[in-house]
């Protein structure tokens, strides 16, 4: 026989609530009504889902966040075009990403030729000069220009026509 503490008889669980992400397959291009129906079966009826995420560039799946894995697959079942989840749950980091918004002057390098889709000059075709990445700002010299002017916009006011070798 095994001498036993006199708080022997006492046991002692331990439980841990935490936040769930899982990643639901969808059909391709369908991504944002199937977010949209489980928002609606959300919001009318006893739910745990705390968070719906649809990337545009994550096509095919869209991210459901909960506390209860089971009340969330139950809230899914029988919505349209959405197939299965992926097994195991997904971490914040793995959809980081997919949380930040992308940097306006991403995609955008010195000596490229864009065109003004905004403001005055719009239409006019320019190089860039400079990029402003902290400010997202893009310094252009318009071709057309009598005088090379320096012109600075804003980087979602540029749309990149040829990219500089």
């Amino acid at each position: 026989m095994v001498d036993c503490p006199t708080d022997c008889d006492q046991v002692q669980y331990v439980a841990e609530a935490r936040q769930s992400i899982l990643a639901l397959k969808t059909s391709i291009g369908h991504e944002k009504n199937v977010a949209d129906d489980i928002s609606s079966r959300a919001k009318a009826g006893k739910s745990d889902v705390s968070a719906i995420l649809s990337p545009t560039n994550l096509r095919g799946y869209v991210l459901i966040e909960g506390m209860n894995t089971e009340k969330l697959r139950e809230t899914v079942r029988g919505v349209r075009r959405a197939h299965s989840f992926v097994d195991g749950e997904t971490t914040y980091e793995e959809i980081d990403h997919y949380l930040a918004p992308k940097p306006l002057v991403s995609g955008i390098t010195e000596g490229d030729v864009v065109e003004l889709v905004a403001g005055p000059f719009k239409g006019e075709k320019a190089r860039v000069q400079q990029i402003d990445e902290a400010k997202e700002e893009i310094t252009v010299e318009l071709f057309e220009a009598m005088v090379p002017i320096p012109v600075t916009v804003r980087g979602d006011h540029v749309r990149v026509l040829e990219k500089d070798r």
